[in-house]
This record gives structure tokens, C-alpha cells and sequence, in this order.
């Protein structure tokens, strides 16, 4: 699995089997624009950034938001993980780009 869309639609499935809900949104024009999820968004949720190269271009979110130093870190890894391919909407300023 590369694409793109399918590793971030596979962990936050992954995610769902944890959480009671999971999805990724991402950073486009400035605001964060919810991407694959694993249902209707709940009214709060617990966000993880999600950067690359020092800027953030998507958050990890899942429900509840009460979440253990464990899963904390967890959560902290699998967006390290995920950085990569949630570059969806990064501006490459018109040049080819390819990871």
C-alpha cells in the first residue's frame, strides 16, 4: 500500500478500533479541513499536529478526548509516522514533486 490516501484511510481505521472515533484533517489555506474519518465527528475531539519539514499540514483527532500518557505517545508516533503522506495540500509553487 503507497498511495497516499490509502495509508491514511488504513490507520485511521486502525485508529477506530482503539477510539471511539478517528480522523485526520488537514491543513488547507490556513484552516483545518477534516479529511477520512471513521463516522460523524463528535463535538470534541483530541487533536495529535501532524508536521513536516517544521510545519504542521494536518492534525490526528479521536474521541474521547481523555487519552492516556501512553496513548498520548502513541498518538504522537503515528503522526510522526503519518507526516509524509498528508501533504495533500502542500504548494510545491508549480514544480513536480514526488516523495
Amino acid at each position: 500500500m503507497s498511495d497516499a490516501d490509502d495509508v491514511l484511510r488504513a490507520a485511521v481505521a486502525k485508529l477506530g478500533e482503539t477510539y471511539e472515533w478517528a480522523g485526520i484533517a488537514f491543513v488547507e489555506e490556513g484552516e483545518l479541513v477534516l479529511g477520512p474519518v471513521t463516522g460523524p465527528a463528535p463535538a470534541e475531539t483530541f487533536g495529535v499536529p501532524i508536521s513536516y519539514d517544521g510545519a504542521q499540514v494536518a492534525e490526528l483527532r479521536v474521541a474521547p478526548t481523555q487519552v492516556t500518557p501512553e496513548q498520548r505517545a502513541s498518538l504522537d508516533r503515528t503522526a510522526e509516522d503519518l507526516s509524509p503522506y498528508c501533504l495533500v495540500g502542500w504548494d510545491t509553487g508549480g514544480e513536480a514533486w514526488s516523495p
